[in-house]
């Protein structure tokens, strides 16, 4: 990745990725089924993808595949099922953005969010959104906590670091690696997310 940081990249075209492969091993079951607000926590984020008039939305799932089908509406969105989802986040990311590439070439960039941070809703989504336009970042990433992470958006020309990701750790090493390419915008709620029973309870209904 050679670009200058000085560079504005310009996005007309921007897909959202939801990761929803992961088996909730410290839950117990499944976290995407999880109710909050009479919905799923999973229906909650596809919705909120939606409202930003992403094209497309990618759903990616592996564990309990067959059960959140059935209780999801997956409507008007790309879903991937990810075989390899056990052997961490990355295989669900580099699934998701080489359909992107294939199927949707014009797409000048993604959203990447997870099922479980409950607060992620099209506010913070527009926020990305709104931030890479005015500052042409390459990354537009969430803060929170002294850290960054997703929801995040990514220009198509980090499309490779994302595919070459390997094992559990997601895009975080992506956005450590480019801060003179990233911006940030302020999401306090970004640090809550659904792991165990315990953040579930704790989540106001």
């Amino acid at each position: 990745m050679n670009r200058e940081s000085t560079e504005a990249l310009i996005v007309k075209k921007f897909a959202v990725i939801i990761l929803a492969a992961g088996s909730s091993s410290r839950l117990g079951s499944p976290k995407q089924l999880l109710h909050y607000y009479d919905k799923p926590l999973l229906q909650n984020c596809i919705d909120n993808a939606k409202q930003v008039q992403a094209d497309p939305v990618i759903l990616v799932l592996g564990a309990y595949k067959e059960l959140i089908k059935d209780q999801v509406d997956t409507g008007n969105m790309i879903v991937i099922e990810n075989n390899n989802w056990a052997s961490g986040m990355a295989s669900s990311i580099t699934s998701a953005v080489t359909a992107l590439k294939n199927d949707f070439p014009d797409t000048d960039g993604l959203i990447l969010m997870v099922c479980d941070q409950p607060y992620a809703d099209s506010g913070i989504l527009s926020q990305l959104l709104l931030r890479q336009k005015e500052t042409g970042k390459a990354i537009v990433a969430s803060a929170y906590e002294e850290t960054t992470g997703t929801p995040a958006f990514f220009h198509r020309s980090m499309f490779t670091e994302l595919l070459g990701l390997q094992g559990d750790t997601g895009a975080k090493k992506i956005l450590e690696k480019y801060k003179n390419l990233s911006a940030n915008v302020s999401f306090k709620a970004g640090s809550i997310d659904i792991d165990t029973t315990e953040d579930y309870k704790n989540l106001a209904k």
